[in-house]
């Protein structure tokens, strides 16, 4: 990610609008944490326009993968223009190759409303299984019997083996 994205990528997806989802300080953000080492972000383009961005953090901050090391794929978003076209999956082979440095496992939590459903297919295809431990809300794990909302924390987490041939 560069400094120019930050903007684009803020332009890119308010014109969908997703802008009060995705600011533009959001970006900012994303940006100054890439330069604080704190995670790379990766940015795709088709025909010299912005298509989409992937975080790859060096290990999960929550869930059943906090404190593993197992790094941790992130804020996975293709601009809806140009999905179904193989930008996500070659945003995906990249934050995994650059995974795959570091460790042979990599994770990701994805939402469970329709809305996530391209992304948990995806996710599936690409050899990612469920971690077993059930669903999270808010960095916790949800028992038996607790309501929650379905909504952007409800979460299902994934790993993918690396050093399995896909």
């Amino acid at each position: 990610m560069e400094e120019s994205d930050v903007e684009q990528l803020f332009q890119a997806f308010a014109s969908q609008g997703w802008g009060a989802f995705k600011p533009q300080s959001l970006f900012a953000r994303y940006y100054s944490e890439q330069n604080n080492k704190k995670h790379i972000v990766v940015i795709a383009g088709k025909d010299d326009k912005l298509a989409g961005y992937v975080i790859l953090a060096p290990a999960a901050e929550a869930g059943p993968f906090f404190a593993k090391g197992i790094p941790e794929i992130r804020d996975f978003s293709v601009l809806k223009i140009y999905q179904r076209q193989g930008i996500g999956s070659e945003m995906m082979c990249a934050v995994e190759t650059l995974a795959k440095e570091s460790c042979n496992y990599v994770s990701l939590a994805v939402g469970l409303y329709a809305d996530y459903g391209t992304a948990q297919r995806m996710y599936v295809k690409r050899g990612y299984v469920p971690d077993g431990s059930g669903i999270w809300h808010f960095g916790k794990q949800v028992p038996p019997g607790q309501t929650v909302v379905n909504d952007d924390d409800l979460l299902l987490y994934f790993s993918k083996d690396l050093s399995q041939k896909s």
